[in-house]
């Protein structure tokens, strides 16, 4: 059998995809599955041995000349990819109109997506010939995507244990513990501050103090901290020299680079971001906290992991923007996350 997985973006819902790799080979042995992603995103499941092919898509370049000949001709090789792949079944566990118009490309009959009542853009259901209503207890994000691609073959995905990986090379492993080994004896934490929404921030401030507070508490332990851009990597430079010894500011690494540290660290602190779930992925401990977004929808499960949302009642309202931005923020308490990790560790 073979199937495709459109799932193109963004990095946390590609990585929460990532069990019904799992999952599929389980109840399918000798299955062959391909993916298809979006350019960016291409490192979380690059190297991955259960994946057969990865089809990439550029349409961040794509919508930028929607009229070049290059666009047409990338297109055209992408689709003509697809069809030759001659898949039995399409599994769109993306839900919006762009993955529904390349699970079309692909020319296959048997295309599963979505039922309405799940779909942010309902258009996506003029793209899949079969759609699959969710049950009251998929509640998690994963156990929507499972749920769609468990059942053409009606196996129950939980009572299965599921894994998942990100796979980096002995280079990236190699940078990691080099970096490592220039560190002190104790625990090695990682806080990324950056995300993607200003109402998933947490305050510089709160930081500062939850990083005084874990080198108090861990002797010789040391903290990471990592950005994503210029203007994070200003803010992180501000809060490390708040902390003081025992707290660093890593250089950018690339997707796998941090893959590789994230494996290595013992605990790693953040928001609804990308590098939580990717720490979560290669089973490295987490404690992640929750304003505007939903941690039981969204945030790493197991026992391995602490998910601290915010008390307030106008919580989980998944507005990017909101007017009580500070007071969200200091809901989420130090002594709360503190307990999270002394949870963890202790």
């Amino acid at each position: 059998m073979r199937v495709l997985i459109v799932k193109m973006s963004a990095m946390g819902d590609i990585i929460h995809a990532l069990p019904v790799l799992d999952y599929l080979h389980k109840v399918s042995p000798g299955i062959e599955i391909d993916w298809l992603v979006e350019e960016p995103f291409l490192d979380v499941v690059a190297g991955n041995p259960l994946i057969s092919t990865i089809h990439t898509a550029r349409t961040k370049v794509w919508r930028k000349r929607p009229f070049a000949v290059s666009t047409f001709r990338e297109i055209g090789a992408l689709k003509q990819a697809l069809q030759e792949r001659a898949f039995d079944v399409v599994f769109d566990i993306q839900g919006n109109i762009k993955s529904g118009v390349f699970g079309w490309l692909s020319g296959v009959d048997n295309r599963i997506g979505f039922n309405a009542d799940v779909l942010q853009e309902r258009l996506n259901m003029m793209f899949t010939t079969r759609q699959i209503p969710l049950r009251p207890h998929d509640y998690h994000i994963t156990d929507q995507y499972l749920r769609l691609v468990s059942v053409p073959f009606g196996r129950d995905f939980r009572k299965m244990q599921l894994s998942s990986d990100i796979y980096t090379t002995p280079e990236d492993d190699a940078v990691a513990e080099t970096l490592l080994s220039t560190l002190a004896d104790g625990l090695v934490f990682l806080f990324h501050y950056g995300t993607t929404w200003q109402t998933k921030f947490w305050s510089e401030k709160s930081w500062i103090e939850l990083g005084k507070a874990l080198l108090d508490r861990f002797s010789e332990s040391s903290i990471l901290l990592s950005w994503g851009n210029d203007t994070e990597r200003r803010v992180v430079m501000g809060i490390a020299a708040g902390i003081g010894p025992g707290a660093r500011v890593i250089e950018r690494y690339s997707l796998k680079g941090l893959t590789a540290l994230l494996k290595k660290v013992d605990l790693v602190v953040g928001g609804d971001t990308g590098p939580v779930h990717l720490a979560a992925a290669v089973g490295t401990s987490t404690v992640s906290f929750y304003r505007s977004s939903d941690g039981k929808r969204s945030g790493p499960r197991g026992d391995g992991h602490v998910i601290v949302q915010s008390p307030l009642l106008c919580a989980r309202c998944f507005r990017t923007r909101c007017d009580k931005d500070e007071e969200c923020r200091q809901s989420i308490t130090v002594e709360a996350v503190v307990c999270g990790v002394e949870k963890l560790l202790t």
